[in-house]
């Protein structure tokens, strides 16, 4: 396309449909950017001022188009994509996560209502190992009529989740590093525990780490429940990470956080994994869950012993991706 065919077109165009076409948008927006951007404009003064002019209404039009207000945050595209929903960066360290589908309004209010427990209950010294709630709305789409529950969690820059280490470490992570890493779960967990909480869905997509400064998060909390209560929904794909109970939809407790956490280490570990801690994590895995151990925070303490006796005293070892 020829600047002088553009900067007709835009000059013409009266709405969107005009502008970018309905068939494919995205080609006709590049199309035009490539013909109208400044580093290839004519010389003459007079049609690079009309070509800047319709350059800046075309970017202006687009980024429009593809922006959306919900409640009192503006959102563009998507920054990640999780189980059930699309988080936005909507500024100030803060994401915004919205359901792609309305039968899933339930879920996220199970995460909203969980994290709220836990900053009511828990210990403040340790609500940085989830995400903090910063805001809840119900919006309504003008042209369906669909409903959906947002909420906006505030972040922290820097992390990574667990199938990314993994990626990084396909031979499997040193032990060494997966120590603070399972601490720091353990943590998270004895956390939202003796908040009467149980996340429910343990599995390395949910356990964010930020590797220079050794912090975790344990995020995605659609899928809590009490600690004596039922965990709504599976996470797709990964039936086979769930103990038998969830599978059987009988009453969880913490013990099914705890296996689930165990089977993370482990396959963190791969074939690099000590006999000592190889032992320890399957007896967080045992079938039954009265039989599994139920404290988080105690089976830290015994976590620790098992690490003194491998590796000494602890000290801080440098984690890189």
């Amino acid at each position: 396309m020829r600047p002088a065919e553009a900067i007709d077109l835009v000059t013409a165009a009266r709405t969107d449909a005009d502008l970018f076409g309905t068939d494919k948008p995205a080609r006709r927006y590049r199309e035009l950017v490539a013909a109208l951007h400044p580093d290839r404009l004519p010389t003459d003064p007079g049609v690079r001022a009309e070509a800047l002019d319709a350059f800046v209404h075309v970017t202006t039009r687009w980024q429009a188009r593809r922006t959306t207000v919900l409640g009192d945050y503006r959102i563009g595209a998507p920054a990640h994509s999780g189980d059930l929903a699309d988080l936005y960066d909507v500024g100030d360290d803060r994401l915004l996560k919205l359901p792609r589908q309305p039968t899933d309004n339930d879920l996220m209010a199970r995460e909203a209502h969980a994290l709220r427990t836990i900053a009511e209950r828990g210990d403040p010294r340790y609500l940085p190992y989830v995400p903090r709630l910063v805001d809840e709305f119900r919006h309504r789409d003008s042209a369906t009529g669909a409903e959906r529950q947002i909420t906006v969690l505030a972040t922290a820059p820097g992390l990574h989740d667990l199938d990314e280490v993994r990626r990084a470490y396909p031979d499997g992570l040193d032990a060494r590093d997966a120590a603070w890493i399972w601490r720091r779960l353990l943590v998270a967990l004895g956390l939202a525990h003796r908040a009467g909480v149980v996340h429910g869905a343990v599995l390395p997509r949910h356990v964010l780490i930020e590797p220079a400064a050794h912090g975790v998060v344990l995020v995605d909390w659609c899928f809590s429940a009490r600690t004596d209560g039922t965990i709504p929904a599976l996470v797709p794909n990964h039936e086979d990470w769930y103990p038998k109970e969830v599978l059987r939809r009988r009453p969880c407790g913490p013990g099914t956080d705890i296996a689930m956490a165990s089977r993370c280490m482990s396959w963190l570990m791969g074939p690099r994994a000590p006999r000592e801690l190889d032992t320890f994590a399957q007896g967080c895995r045992q079938r039954a869950l009265d039989a599994r151990p139920d404290d988080a925070w105690r089976l830290l303490r015994e976590l620790d012993q098992v690490l003194d006796r491998l590796y000494g005293p602890r000290t801080f070892r440098p984690f890189t991706l």
